[in-house]
């Protein structure tokens, strides 16, 4: 009885190894990359939040501001006496101007905090593009398995890169 040699077909090819590395490495870069990139979009959702809060707390001081404009005016306008309007004027004025300068403060946070979403949302682009050219790395190396094609890899490689230094752009903005 003759006993039949079965040798897994990979084990004719030399490169077959190599390459179930690179697809290895690859996927690690692939796996940085997508926690970055949920990272960042959830980062961009918390700053655009932050800034809607601080637009809509503008609004608040400036609806107080002109609520105290037309009160003044109503006072001005319906008083007779001036002496009795001088306390409340006062107050009004001094309302109505604590409100504007407190507006233009809540202003410049809620500029900054739009400014920090852009940027996060800018991060947030350049790891998507670099999580689907290292997904597209991936795929393209894994090709070979199937055609045992060379370039396959060789294009992988050239994906990965350039999903890697996507990446790379995302963690330097």
């Amino acid at each position: 009885m003759t006993e039949l040699e079965l040798k897994p077909e990979h084990a004719a090819d030399p490169d077959t190894r190599r390459v179930g590395i690179l697809v290895g490495v690859v996927g690690i870069f692939l796996s940085v990359v997508t926690i970055a990139s949920h990272r960042a979009h959830t980062d961009a959702v918390i700053r655009r939040t932050e800034s809607n809060d601080q637009w809509t707390y503008y609004q608040a001081k400036k609806t107080r501001e002109n609520t105290d404009e037309v009160a003044l005016t109503l006072l001005q306008t319906l008083t007779v006496d001036p002496v009795k309007l001088q306390a409340p004027q006062h107050k009004l004025e001094a309302d109505r101007e604590r409100y504007a300068g407190e507006a233009k403060d809540i202003q410049k946070d809620a500029r900054a905090k739009d400014e920090e979403t852009a940027l996060e949302e800018r991060r947030a682009l350049r790891f998507d593009i670099g999580e689907g050219l290292l997904e597209l790395g991936l795929v393209l190396c894994s090709l070979y398995f199937l055609a045992r094609k060379s370039f396959f890899p060789i294009l992988g490689v050239l994906a990965g890169f350039a999903g890697t230094v996507m990446g790379l752009w995302g963690f330097l903005l």
